[in-house]
Parts: structure tokens; C-alpha cells; sequence
């Protein structure tokens, strides 16, 4: 929310009284996150096309992306490429600001945020050496440049940009742990949440270690969502994901991540013809339907629960809950409910 100038002392008695006080901040052209159960939510673009490293050490490669009608370069600064574990500060961001949004807040390209929040939402440690590690991240994320004829907010825009446009450390004292920080979108990023094209992840993606599963995970997610199945050539997958790695290592890494079957929302099967096969995990249940529901398809719920949600959690995004609550009656097996709208409201009361 925009920081509104506050009334000087004395406002309303003597001389003038009634008047207006200074305007300490004409220009409020900044946005404070304090949207503290807000949804993680990732931009559409950067989901479906390869922006960031999957490199785990500075990677100094000049990346180009071609399929269809997309072009993208991305070019590092010494510090090397954006890594795709450094998006979470941009993941924080767009979360910041779609539930700012959704609550009807002003909202600003500039954004200010404590670092401890950052950290504790983004599933990091909060030691020292995490600060020092949010540090370099900034420095890859504004220092990563990206030229791309990508469509953002129904439009399509050749341009070169950085990630983030600019970014400033508070610290409490000289050499001390970092408080705030003041962090500036790129247009195209602010521009994509303002046309909200963005989805709501699992809070797990920040569980998930290596930058390989994060990457299908986005591409799972993009693509397949709450379809029944969605498949995907290895070979074209391995384009869309970035991996440096060869292709046989590749599908290698993919059978690995299929065996050990962790990845949040989803299952993974290599299938005959070399494809990937990505199957939601809720839809596998089997169990009869919910009451007031078609057979497979989760509870209606009525908008005056939606209007409760919202006044017992200001600024969360009761559709994203909707959802969460949702995989979690499908994964309980599906149960009849005589009273979802109900058995919704305890479960958000729970969660706050």
C-alpha cells in the first residue's frame, strides 16, 4: 500500500487550523509488501520460456531462445545469470503485489520489503550467510539482461531490460544484518501483474532443491494445470526448460524426478515415444463425488463464503485458498460433504 504523508503535529488548532499539513511525500510512488499470507504467484512469461540459470555456480553463458514466433537473449553481468532459485525474490514480489491488487491497494513499480519476510516466505534460513546470498541475487537479478519480443499484458513488445531495475539494502548499522529493502520492477514484470498474468504455486516450490525440478514444476504447472493430463516430447521439453545438460542426461534427470515422485501438484511418467506425461495429483482419487458436485469436480463453494474469507484474511487471494483447499479434499479422498461452504470456513480459520 502507498505511504500516505502523516499530519503534522498540532494539526486542527491555532493559527490556519483546517488547513491542510505539508505534503511530505508527493510523490508516494512506492509500495510497502505487508501482505503477509499472500499466495506465492509466478508471471506467465518467465513460466513458459527459459529466462533463468539453472546453473548452481555463476553461469556466464549468453543464452538464446527460439520456438515459434518467441525470441529471447539473455545476457549475464560478470556476476553471471539470474539463477532460477534467485526468482523467488521476484515470486515474492508478484505475490506482493497481486494480493495488494486484489485488495484494491495502490500499487507501484517500486516496492519496499522486509528481508526477514522475504527469507521465512521464501522457505530460507535467516542466517547471516542467507543475507549475504539475497545480496548477490539482487546483484544477478539487476545485472541479467534480457532482449525478448514477448507478449506482456496483450502486448508484444521487442525490448532489452533487466529483471529488476534497481535495488537498495537498509542495514540497522554499518556492517549489520540487512532490515529493508527497496526493490524496482522492470516494466514488462509490473506490466504482466497489473494484466494479471500470473498463477497462483504451490508453497512446496520453495521445498524443491534442485533447479531442474523448479523448472518442470513451472512448466507443469503453466501448462498442464487442472487438465486431466498433459504431454510434452522430451525433446521439446529440454528446449523449454534450458537445461545445459545433453539430452540423454536429461531424460536421465527426468526418470529420477518420476521415481522419486515429489514434485507438488503433479506426477511425472516417461512414456513410450520419448514423452513426458505430467497428471495432476488430485485427479487420481477415484472416490465418489463430493455433495453438490458433478463426479470428479470439487465443491462449489457460494461468493458470501468467498466475502467472509476476505474479512477474516484482508488482502489474501480467497481464490488461491480455494484451490489449496480444494487439492486438499481431493487428496483426503473426496468426501461427501453435507456442508462444504462450512467445512471451508473451519479450514480457513485453521490456516489464520
Amino acid at each position: 500500500m502507498a505511504q500516505l504523508p502523516r499530519p503534522s503535529a498540532g494539526a486542527g488548532h491555532g493559527p490556519g487550523a483546517g488547513a491542510l499539513g505539508p505534503e511530505h511525500h508527493p510523490q508516494a510512488d512506492f509500495f510497502v509488501c505487508d501482505f503477509s499470507g499472500a499466495s506465492p504467484k509466478d508471471d506467465l512469461a518467465s513460466m513458459e520460456h527459459p529466462i533463468f540459470s539453472l546453473s548452481t555456480r555463476p553461469d556466464r553463458r549468453i543464452l538464446n531462445y527460439a520456438h515459434n514466433d518467441v525470441q529471447i537473449q539473455v545476457v549475464p553481468s560478470v556476476k553471471g545469470l539470474a539463477t532460477i532459485h534467485d526468482k523467488d525474490i521476484l515470486i515474492y514480489c508478484i505475490s506482493q503485489l497481486m494480493a495488494a491488487v486484489n485488495a484494491g491497494a495502490a500499487v507501484s513499480r517500486r516496492l519496499h520489503l522486509v528481508a526477514h519476510d522475504l527469507l521465512v516466505a521464501t522457505n530460507r534460513e535467516t542466517s547471516g550467510d542467507s543475507y549475504r546470498r539475497l545480496r548477490e541475487a539482487f546483484e544477478r537479478l539487476a545485472g541479467t539482461r534480457i532482449t525478448t519480443n514477448l507478449s506482456t499484458g496483450g502486448r508484444e513488445i521487442t525490448s532489452g531490460f533487466g529483471l529488476i531495475e534497481s535495488w537498495q539494502i537498509e542495514r540497522k548499522a554499518r556492517g549489520g544484518r540487512m532490515v529493508s529493502v527497496a526493490v524496482t520492477l522492470s516494466e514488462w514484470l509490473y506490466n504482466a501483474v497489473l494484466a494479471k498474468s500470473v498463477l497462483t504455486l504451490s508453497r512446496d516450490y520453495f521445498r524443491l532443491r534442485k533447479p531442474l525440478e523448479r523448472r518442470i514444476y513451472e512448466l507443469a504447472r503453466k501448462h498442464c494445470g487442472r487438465q486431466p493430463e498433459w504431454q510434452i516430447s522430451v525433446s521439446t521439453l529440454h528446449l523449454k526448460s534450458g537445461s545445459a545438460s545433453p539430452r540423454r542426461v536429461f531424460r536421465a534427470m527426468l526418470r529420477e524426478m518420476a521415481a522419486s515422485d515429489h514434485l507438488p501438484d503433479y506426477h511425472l511418467r516417461v512414456a513410450e515415444g520419448d514423452l513426458l506425461v505430467v497428471t495432476p495429483r488430485r485427479t487420481e482419487t477415484g472416490r465418489g463425488p463430493a455433495h453438490g458436485a458433478a463426479p470428479g469436480r470439487p465443491p462449489v463453494l457460494r461468493s458470501d463464503t468467498l466475502d467472509q474469507v476476505r474479512a477474516l484474511m484482508p488482502g489474501v487471494d480467497v481464490h488461491a485458498l480455494q484451490a489449496e483447499w480444494q487439492g486438499v479434499w481431493a487428496a483426503s479422498g473426496a468426501p461427501r460433504l453435507n456442508a462444504p461452504d462450512k467445512a471451508f470456513l473451519g479450514w480457513v480459520k485453521k490456516r489464520a
